[in-house]
Order: C-alpha cells, then structure tokens, then sequence
C-alpha cells in the first residue's frame, strides 16, 4: 500500500530536502512508495523551463514581504505556493507501475479530477497543457515532476483555501492568458482541508496499488 506522511505547514526549503532524503531511501528500496502532503509558508519556484521573466513583482517587494524564491529541479515553469494549498509529493518508484512519464502525468491529472469530483467540482485537462483546469480558463491544480532513475518527486499544488491574489505576482506556469481558481472559489465556501486530505489519500491508493 502506498505510505502517506503529512508534514503539515512547512517551509518550502525544508521540504525539499527532506525530499531528497526520502528520496534516496526510495531509490534505495529502504522505503516505500510515498505521497507526502503538505502546506508550505507564501514561496516561488522556478522549474526547468522557467524564467525570472515570470515572476511579475520586483525582488525587493518579495523580499519585504519574506517571500524567497527556488529554482528546482522539476519541469514546468513558475509556480507559487502558500497555505491554504494542498502540495503532495508523490515519491514513487514508476519500475513498479510504467515507465512512462506522460502515463504517471495523466494518472496524477485524473487522481485529482476525481478528487474535486467528489466535491462537485467539474474539472479536465487541456490538451498540451499539464495541469487539472475548471471550465477551460482557470487552473486549480498544477503538475511538475522530476525524475531520477524512474523514482518521482516534486508533484502536484491543488488550490482549495488558499489566497489567488498572491498569485498576481507571477505569471502562472508562464501562461499569461488563462486564469487561477480554488475549491473554494468554485464552492463558495470554505472546503475542510483534512476532508480533501482523507479523499485525496483514498483515491491515490487506489490508483497506486
């Protein structure tokens, strides 16, 4: 069975060397196949295909309002974080399932529209665009992945309670013409995150047997 670890809000820095550490121990089949879940404190991050370009508000105004940034490993370009977001971190070993990097893409895109199915949220992909989108124009769930040896990390940020605003700093994942949402944007209404934990955890495990 899957292994789940809730590192609850942590810092963006932190997580990711604990990551790496996890990792290592996946790699080394001294662990499990694991989905981390996680909030992290308001942070930017640069993936491979990324550019500074993107990050919208200038460096010292980040910096007065304590907000670092990372470029890391995983593609894709700019993102944000910031709590009231559900971030997992799907350490898995694709050797045991496919190796097929575009197959475990689509199998966290669907892990993610039957989670907001489940709270009448209507969501799809868009072909040529990684991510989990609500009605064509706004973007609830972003994807970027690294792979080392067939092992994942980094993954997935689906926005449930978090502040959309923050988002003005950057250009999401470099598309300028397509909006963000949120569970709770599309409810109206504040959505409990353990629930959206609890759904999120049963439909990976069913997914990654």
């Amino acid at each position: 069975m899957l292994q789940v670890e809730d590192w609850g809000c942590i810092p963006y820095e932190e997580a990711w060397n604990r990551q790496k550490q996890l990792l290592a121990r996946v790699l080394r089949k001294e662990a499990p196949n694991t989905l981390v879940l996680c909030e992290h404190p308001t942070v930017i991050t640069i993936g491979r295909s990324g550019t500074w370009r993107h990050i919208v508000l200038p460096l010292p105004q980040l910096h007065e309002r304590g907000i670092p940034v990372f470029e890391v490993e995983r593609g894709g370009d700019v993102t944000l974080h910031n709590p009231g977001q559900l971030v997992g971190y799907p350490i898995i070993r694709l050797s045991d399932y496919r190796e097929d990097v575009h197959w475990f893409v689509r199998e966290l895109e669907q892990c993610i529209i039957e989670l907001l199915a489940d709270f009448d949220i209507a969501a799809h992909r868009i072909p040529g665009l990684t991510g989990v989108w609500v009605s064509g124009e706004r973007k609830i769930c972003a994807i970027g992945l690294h792979l080392t040896r067939w092992v994942s990390w980094h993954g997935f940020a689906l926005n449930v309670n978090n502040r959309l605003e923050e988002f003005s700093y950057i250009v999401p994942c470099g598309i300028a013409d397509r909006g963000v949402t949120s569970m709770s944007q599309e409810l109206q209404r504040e959505v409990p995150m353990e629930e959206v934990k609890k759904r999120c955890i049963t439909i990976f495990r069913a997914h990654f047997l």
